[in-house]
């Protein structure tokens, strides 16, 4: 049976979504542990370091309290809500198992889920405050966002080819006309001058 240990919550639900909102806006730390959480983030007590444990069970954090790939996913407006429904789908993974779709149920039907998992009592104040912390991260997720955080892949654009040259020789023939008005004469030498200037300038290839 699964004990209330094993499934994320938070003393305080309500602090969950400003701290989320928090991390948007801070720095990624080397190290996120209390000091960061209360001096940084101006998140301080005992309640609110609950979310170090949260944080740690759904992903966001290793066990050594270093942000993980998926903690500087979600720091990206992009991806932010994408990443935040991984996180819970990694944190309440004993209720997904029972229910890959727990996230669309009620709070009436996902408490029920819980106790089930739990074996709590229906009144037990920790179901209560694990119903209350999953719904309040609920609001900032998208389930039905795309998954794949990374860039769409870009359409292979074909390749265009070159215009090929024609290196072919186009021989252009012309045929033209032309009329002469010859001087009246009975001296040869006059037409033979005629025609050989034709010849040696329009005739020739």
């Amino acid at each position: 049976m699964t004990t209330t240990q094993n499934i994320p919550y938070m003393p305080t639900p309500g602090s969950i979504t400003k701290i989320l909102e928090k991390i948007k806006q801070a720095e990624t730390p080397i190290n996120f542990n209390p000091d960061f959480l209360g001096t940084k983030l101006g998140f301080k007590g005992g309640n609110n370091r609950m979310f170090i444990s949260w944080a740690k069970k759904t992903g966001l954090l290793n066990s050594d309290g270093t942000p993980t790939a998926l903690y500087k996913q979600y720091r990206n407006p992009q991806h932010s809500e994408a990443s935040l429904a991984t996180a819970l789908k990694n944190g309440y993974s004993e209720l997904y198992s029972r229910n890959e779709y727990c996230h669309e149920l009620d709070k009436k039907g996902f408490k029920g889920l819980v106790v089930e998992a739990t074996g709590e009592p229906e009144n037990s104040a920790k179901v209560k405050m694990i119903v209350a912390t999953f719904f309040n991260a609920k609001s900032l997720a998208n389930f039905d966002a795309n998954p794949n955080f990374g860039k769409p892949e870009e359409e292979e654009k074909p390749t265009e080819k070159p215009a090929e040259k024609n290196t072919q020789q186009v021989k252009l023939g012309l045929n033209y006309t032309i009329n002469l008005t010859l001087p009246k004469t009975d001296d040869p030498a006059v037409y033979n001058a005629i025609f050989k200037s034709l010849k040696d300038n329009l005739l020739h290839d």
